[in-house]
């Protein structure tokens, strides 16, 4: 018995040597696993060069650039089709044919049904037809209401990056008109122009008393203008002496004799009057 314990307890040994060996062996692959997984993430997170080069290469479109803007609205494209007057005109926009009104804006008439052709009403419908030729690329910047009662677009035209409204008042084509909410968004800008125009004399604004906030008035235009010519006429016959009826033998050779002695001009039946001093047989001589 004393011997054989020495040989169980060598056994016992072995055994547990191959156990703890066989323990070891086992744990391995988890740590392998463990490895392979952290791997596996690290690729997923940070995809390879091919892939984000494949990526950029698909990447969708840039849209095309939206239409060109002013700080108050959107520009659309159209192109002119003829000039009516020095503010209105036809316009292809979208594939159809527009009648495009200018907003704020009034030249002299030129085709109206019931009034004659007004001063600076042909030279602002020559200017709108040198600016505006036929095929001409423009833009339309409506305001809030889109239409008048005639069905007639509404719009600033712009045109080479000016507003054409503008330049109508610039150059003394055109008064500032037709001011009703909500259309007004250049109002402000527009009656400064036309006050520079207004004290440069220019265009309409060099008539009297002849664009007016109401409209145009050419008769009263005429009539103011003619009425310190007639009071200047008259003025020197009042002022002058006139040869008495006992010198009614008096004559003049020509009319420049006859102004130098301070009696023109001379009425038929005054002194010195004669019909050779008439040249348009009026009755009055050395007008």
């Amino acid at each position: 018995m004393k011997k054989k314990t020495p040989l169980l307890t060598g056994l016992i040994v072995l055994l547990m040597a191959l156990t703890a060996c066989s323990t070891n062996t086992a744990k391995q692959p988890d740590v392998q696993t463990n490895s392979q997984q952290q791997a596996t993430k690290v690729t997923a997170a940070a995809p390879p060069a091919a892939a984000t080069a494949t990526q950029a290469t698909t990447a969708p479109k840039q849209s095309a650039p939206a239409p060109q803007q002013t700080a108050t609205g959107k520009l659309i494209p159209a192109k002119i089709v003829s000039v009516t007057d020095g503010d209105t005109m036809k316009v292809e926009l979208n594939g159809k044919k527009e009648t495009v009104r200018l907003l704020l804006v009034d030249t002299p008439e030129t085709k109206h049904p019931s009034k004659p052709v007004q001063p600076f009403g042909p030279e602002a419908s020559a200017f709108a037809k040198q600016i505006l030729k036929e095929g001409k690329e423009v833009q339309i910047e409506i305001d809030v209401s889109e239409r008048d009662k005639y069905g007639r677009l509404l719009a600033y035209l712009w045109v080479d990056g000016k507003m054409f409204n503008e330049m109508l008042l610039e150059k003394g084509l055109a008064r500032v008109a037709y001011v009703y909410p909500p259309n007004i968004k250049y109002v402000d800008q527009f009656r400064a122009i036309q006050k520079k125009a207004q004290t440069a004399g220019v265009g309409i604004w060099s008539i009297e008393n002849y664009a007016q906030e109401d409209g145009f008035h050419p008769k009263e235009a005429a009539t103011k203008k003619a009425e310190p010519t007639k009071q200047q006429s008259e003025k020197p016959v009042a002022e002058t002496q006139k040869p008495t009826a006992s010198s009614s033998n008096i004559q003049y050779k020509n009319c420049t004799e006859a102004r130098a002695a301070g009696v023109t001009p001379i009425h038929e039946g005054e002194p010195g009057y004669s019909r050779k001093l008439d040249r348009d047989g009026d009755g009055v001589a050395c007008e």
